[in-house]
């Protein structure tokens, strides 16, 4: 410092000091002058033309701060099935998780393609009140979806991520003895005609449930619709019936135990990985809920349905734990996860026109639906691995049947710049009457019933096909090892270390092994 001061004394650094200075002041100021200039002739009238008549036109075709908004929903709902491979591979037994992994990769892969082929279309395209007709490989599209705002594109990858996470729904109770194969085989159908079909009776143009057509349903609702705000029914539900399609066709895994037997399921490998897979799926649903308003515009609805969202996952959480805490003694993690998640699924459907007290009031009767779901399920000897049919099935029939009970009137439906108040919903509980309930029972019976006999007529032409359940010896041998090669973990015999093993060596071993001439240690296989 006393260097620099003292050479600052010197006349000629003073007069350099002063020329740097004063140099950089000139240019800043004229930065800011030609900024001046620039800014008020671009606002003048003879510049004014082309450009803001070019904003005026994409207003008036693709609301921006609406594309954006649905884009960043899209995002978190498809990291959604980052949270559906860790919390499934958690539940699962360290023998399946490879087969998880790759299941859940490989259907989104086919669910992009498929919906981009004809998804998309029987979904949203126009046609009658069962089936769109329009859009088929995208073909046709305008700028922007219906009156929406949004821009087209933006819109298809949106209802992609929600297609997509109906198909890994499925699997959940189908873990630990699918083939690969087989899996490959139902995915096409349910990612390209069962889901986007049940998808468009609620929310594509003309959907019959959306209008209640025929109108004999109308004298029975008098008047009321459908309503299922993002997907309780239609993403839920139907995965939920699905998967219990597929895990009453399969069958129980080897050696299962029911607890009516004296047996129960078998324990979860990692419940780490299941809990931040839990939770990854929890902010996840702050794309699928709030996202759903397709409009960044109404922001008391966001807001609104991101707290009730957050509060019924809550209440379900600790409702399961503290239900099941009597009558096993312990602080049950698997419980509390799933019943944070099956208050996620119920209010899905309710969410933007409920209190914050009725999504505490549904997100905890869903908390009891859980646990009383799985006993249920495993009082009938179905193997559901994940608790898929209770968290999603079960829990999407009750939150949508809410829709009935808890709509407190005081909420209209979203739209583009906002909320439309000149329809309100109102439930039985803020003195509906019943006719909104009577609208909700009508969609859940026939989604329930519809997805449940095409999915067990599905799974039984796939199992006739002799690719939809793995062989007893690869059973026994461990999914992973037999479809895939590799078991997700590696464990030499009597090491008590991990052992890293190529890929390609595994398989080359396996097909000795079936070949009878492999004459190399074996490794343990992971239970």
């Amino acid at each position: 410092m006393g260097t620099r001061l003292a050479r600052l004394r010197q006349a000629d650094a003073r007069k350099v000091f002063a020329a740097v200075v004063g140099g950089k002041m000139v240019g800043l100021v004229g930065v800011l002058v030609g900024a001046k200039v620039v800014s008020s002739l671009l606002g003048g009238a003879a510049w004014a033309g082309p450009a803001m008549q070019a904003a005026r036109v994409a207003d008036d075709v693709v609301n921006p701060l609406n594309t954006v908004w649905v884009l960043l929903a899209a995002f978190l709902v498809f990291f959604m099935q980052a949270g559906f491979m860790a919390l499934e591979a958690g539940f699962a037994r360290s023998r399946e998780v490879v087969n998880i992994m790759l299941e859940c990769i490989v259907d989104t892969c086919l669910c992009g393609l498929l919906y981009w082929a004809v998804g998309f279309a029987l979904q949203f395209g126009t046609g009658n009140g069962f089936v769109g007709h329009q859009f088929f490989f995208l073909n046709g599209a305008p700028h922007t979806y219906g009156t929406t705002g949004i821009a087209f594109l933006a819109f298809f990858l949106f209802q992609f991520a929600f297609a997509d996470t109906a198909s890994t729904i499925t699997s959940g109770a189908m873990v630990g003895r699918t083939g690969f194969k087989g899996d490959l085989l139902y995915s096409v159908f349910v990612s390209g005609l069962i889901y986007p079909i049940v998808g468009h009776w609620v929310w594509g143009p003309g959907g019959w449930l959306a209008d209640m057509s025929p109108g004999f349903l109308h004298g029975i609702t008098k008047g009321a619709v459908f309503r299922d705000f993002a997907g309780s029914t239609v993403v839920h539900t139907t995965g939920g019936m699905l998967a219990l399609a597929g895990a009453v066709v399969l069958g129980p895994r080897l050696g299962r135990r029911f607890k009516r037997d004296g047996g129960g399921l078998f324990p979860g490998h990692d419940m780490v990985m299941a809990s931040v897979g839990a939770v990854i799926l929890w902010f996840g649903w702050y794309g699928f809920n709030p996202g759903s308003t397709f409009s960044a515009m109404d922001f008391e609805g966001i807001g609104r349905v991101a707290a009730n969202t957050t509060l019924a996952a809550c209440a379900g959480g600790l409702v399961a734990l503290a239900f099941v805490y009597p009558r096993s003694q312990v602080w049950d993690p698997g419980i509390t996860i799933n019943g944070f998640l099956g208050g996620l699924v119920a209010v899905t459907a309710p969410c933007y026109w409920v209190s914050p007290f009725g999504a505490v009031l549904i997100g905890a009767v869903a908390g009891l639906v859980v646990p009383l779901g799985v006993d249920f399920i495993e009082h009938l000897r179905i193997d559901d691995p994940i608790g898929a049919v209770a968290v999603h099935g079960f829990c999407g029939i009750w939150g949508t049947i809410s829709v009935g009970l808890f709509a407190t009137g005081q909420f209209g439906v979203p739209g583009r710049d906002g909320p439309d108040l000149t329809t309100r919903v109102t439930g039985l509980l803020y003195g509906d009457g019943g006719s909104q309930l009577a609208a909700q029972l009508i969609g859940s019976l026939a989604g329930t019933i519809t997805v449940l006999s095409f999915g067990l007529i599905l799974m039984k032409i796939v199992m006739m096909t002799g690719t939809l359940r793995i062989s007893p010896e690869g059973e026994v041998e461990g999914i992973d090892i037999h479809e895939h090669g590799a078991p997700a973990y590696h464990m030499e015999i009597g090491a008590g270390m991990s052992h890293p093993t190529a890929v390609s060596s595994s398989l080359i071993a396996k097909k000795k092994r079936s070949a009878g001439t492999d004459d190399a240690p074996r490794t343990k296989t992971p239970v």
